[in-house]
């Protein structure tokens, strides 16, 4: 089968995203292209990241003339999983435009997953269900073969106005039998260009595991699961050292959900990167909890880790209880302070809006930061996800609207005591108060070391800002609480 590959994420849809000038290449979209191609199929890519209009694929679909239009949107990326209404236009778009052209199409991605019904009735011929390499392939042969798709698990798809689901298959366990990612598709100086305008450097993203075995009950798991599979350290290191030749960047973003999971992965990881002599930084993501486990943060920080990016989420307890979170405020505190000790950034996830978060609660999470100091904050409002437990408890509140449109969009969904403006005023306002107590901190900085004078400057001019910024949303904030009383 010739096979053309998209994927349903437009960066320059998503203005946050596409101003901070770090887009990732689709990972698990080229790497279904490369199973597909091990399996013998022909394949084509487009690439809709740095697209910002849908009707754009249509020269490729004439010029490649393909049998199926695959949309598999990249699982790994967190974006996807927030199943943004733009993006789902789009994909209804780039649908509309293959059926015009009578090609089939089969679509892979977190939205289609939860919506498989929509999808179907905007023109999608099938629906894959969960993680779908082997799905795809069999469906491809069938396709070829112009036989039944019957008995294919993990489909959604129409049979005479009848919707058909096959039920999901059992999930990949061996993750070192699927091919490296098909790299050779990416146009590696196009992303290089936007990385080294925006941020002087170039990073890749690269994932190591699959799943995660942890229950956050607001957490959506639509592809991978409630389960963790992991790579070879050796397999991760030989894909490492390919990019870093081909490619040359000096930084990656490990995508996992949680990195380095598995009992002794990082320190044997860690291992072959010093025998290898290889140079690079990198970012992760992880859990206080699983910080604190034997030697994990120094195998880390020798490994060429930078950043630490962990689901902190609240500064009160009483909230990452009710979230099911399984951590502690004193866990954050504790592999903050490890961390650091290192030489390691630490950069905090929060979220506001949770049900029966009250204004102590809030206070307790701008403490928290005020006090440890991260890094670099992602702050975002409860965002109920289908799927998930959360979703089930507040979803006959969600009314009209279910999904945000982009991922500025920060809408709370459900009936809360403060109004989305209030929500979106602290978003703002914690950022403004971490920004100006670094601030505050670098300029003392600067008078007892004054080589670090350059390094800090930036943050010690934009103090004053800072400092005045924050006193008038304190002001904003206070009043819109007051009226909630």
């Amino acid at each position: 089968m010739k096979v053309l590959f998209a994927n349903s994420y437009f960066y320059p849809l998503d203005s946050k995203q596409w101003n901070k000038k770090q887009p990732y290449p689709p990972l698990g979209t080229l790497t279904a292209a490369a199973f597909a191609r091990e399996n013998d199929h022909t394949v084509s890519f487009v690439d809709t990241n740095l697209i910002d209009d849908p009707s754009s694929i249509e020269p490729r679909l004439q010029q490649s003339k393909p049998d199926v239009l695959v949309i598999y949107d990249d699982g790994f990326n967190y974006l996807t999983k927030m199943c943004l209404t733009v993006m789902r236009e789009a994909a209804f778009q780039m649908i509309a435009i293959a059926k015009k052209h009578d090609i089939p199409v089969a679509i892979s991605s977190s939205d289609s997953t939860d919506q498989g019904q929509l999808y179907l009735e905007n023109g999608a011929d099938y629906i894959f269900l969960g993680e779908a390499e082997e799905t795809l392939i069999e469906l491809l042969d069938a396709l070829d073969k112009e036989s039944s798709v019957e008995s294919i698990k993990g489909l959604i798809y129409k049979k005479e106005e009848q919707t058909i689901n096959t039920t999901r298959r059992s999930v990949l366990k061996d993750l070192d039998s699927l091919p490296m990612a098909a790299w050779d598709l990416v146009d590696f100086d196009a992303y290089r260009e936007i990385w080294m305008e925006g941020n002087g450097y170039f990073s890749l993203n690269l994932a190591t595991t699959r799943g995660c075995p942890f229950k956050c009950n607001w957490c959506a798991k639509p592809i991978y699961g409630n389960r963790y599979n992991s790579r070879s350290p050796e397999n991760v290191v030989n894909e490492i050292e390919f990019l870093i030749g081909k490619a040359k960047p000096t930084h990656f973003w490990m995508c996992d959900d949680i990195f380095g999971l598995k009992p002794g992965w990082v320190q044997e990881f860690n291992k072959l990167v010093t025998q290898k002599k290889l140079r690079f930084k990198y970012t992760i993501q992880s859990r206080v909890d699983l910080l604190l486990k034997e030697d994990t943060i120094e195998a880390l920080a020798r490994s060429g880790v930078d950043e630490v990016w962990v689901g902190a989420e609240s500064g009160s307890q009483k909230i990452l209880d009710a979230m099911d979170k399984g951590t502690t405020v004193e866990q954050i505190k504790e592999a903050t302070n490890l961390l650091k000790h290192k030489g390691v950034k630490v950069a905090y996830f929060l979220q506001f809006g949770y049900p029966k978060e009250t204004q102590e609660d809030i206070q307790k999470t701008i403490d928290m930061v005020l006090e440890m100091m991260p890094d670099n904050i992602g702050v975002s409002v409860s965002y109920p996800l289908p799927g998930t437990p959360f979703y089930e408890r507040v979803k006959s509140e969600l009314e009209n609207k279910a999904n945000w449109k982009d991922s500025d969009d920060l809408d709370l969904m459900f009936e809360n005591t403060y109004s989305n403006e209030y929500y979106r005023k602290l978003q703002r306002y914690i950022h403004k108060m971490l920004r100006r107590k670094q601030g505050l901190e670098n300029a003392k900085n600067m008078l007892s070391h004054p080589m670090h004078m350059l390094s800090n400057l930036r943050s010690v001019v934009l103090y004053p800002y800072y400092e005045l910024s924050t006193q008038l949303d304190r002001r904003d904030l206070k009043r819109m609480e007051k009226e909630v009383l």
